[in-house]
């Protein structure tokens, strides 16, 4: 057992599930807030985030900005402790001490594939929570209700779509933090400052990063939501194009950018101090 809990691969799979955990408490409200405002244009009016923000804190006070929060958690946590951890072993078998671009982006679209498949299910779970469309009374309920009326293929609906937001966003995102913590000056990488420069590149690399997969997260919240009413990824961009036009596609930009940016920043600059404490290299 000690020897299972000193392995360099489950460390950097507590130290990822740690950072998950917190910057996905912070940042609901924010993913919340996307989803009801990329889902608005199905009821023929397309709702703002001042108009989404005032509506649930309304309705349901100011906890309800982290409705989902649970699935979300569930989902996060290991999710992002999976990725961190298939980065490592990717890292450590077959990585190289001054990465290529190109390595970096392989390396995060493999380690963002496979967490992404394993915790499909809880995003699935999270995404109906989040529009307020569904009531479930559980996690476990969910999970079994869905199992029960849709099959797996409701469990895992919208796959097409989170891998080509998820992967994408993950490698890019990898390549222009990796790349981005190179142009750091020796002289500023002192023992204090380093988490302040690794949120900066976390900043940067998830702004640009978000911008490029916004359509393919349009995408995912639409198919997972109403599953059977596309049968493919066309249909459901079409869906898109015919209610909102090009601009749906970028529905929810903002919040979606703030949240992912934010927190793929923070969940980096808690890793890498984590991974620090464990003496080992990120």
């Amino acid at each position: 057992m000690d020897a299972a809990l000193s392995s360099p691969i489950v460390k950097s799979f507590v130290a990822g599930s740690f950072s998950g955990t917190c910057s996905t408490l912070l940042f609901q409200p924010l993913d919340l807030v996307k989803t009801r405002v990329q889902l608005s244009i199905n009821f023929g009016k397309t709702q703002g985030i001042v108009s989404v923000l005032t509506h649930v804190i309304e309705k349901d006070r100011l906890l309800g900005l982290w409705r989902g929060v649970v699935p979300s958690i569930t989902r996060c946590v290991p999710g992002v402790g999976i990725y961190f951890a298939s980065l490592h072993w990717l890292r450590t078998n077959f990585g190289t001490t001054d990465p290529h671009p190109v390595e970096s982006l392989l390396m995060g679209a493999t380690a963002r594939s496979v967490a992404a498949v394993a915790v499909l299910p809880f995003t699935v779970i999270k995404t109906r929570y989040e529009s307020g469309s569904f009531q479930y009374s559980s996690m476990t309920r969910a999970l079994v209700i869905t199992h029960q009326k849709e099959g797996l293929k409701g469990l895992y609906c919208g796959l097409g779509p989170t891998l080509m937001r998820d992967v994408p966003f993950s490698s890019l995102y990898l390549m222009f933090y990796t790349q981005l913590k190179k142009t750091l000056p020796e002289d500023m990488l002192q023992e204090k400052s380093l988490p302040l420069f690794h949120f900066l590149c976390g900043i940067m690399a998830g702004t640009m990063a978000s911008v490029v997969t916004q359509p393919a997260d349009v995408i995912k919240t639409h198919a997972q939501l109403n599953p059977s009413m596309y049968g493919n990824i066309r249909a459901c961009a079409l869906h898109v194009y015919q209610k909102d036009g090009l601009v749906g596609f970028w529905r929810g930009i903002i919040p979606r950018t703030l949240r992912r940016t934010l927190m793929a920043s923070m969940a980096w600059t808690i890793y890498e101090q984590a991974m620090r404490h464990f003496c080992l290299k990120t």
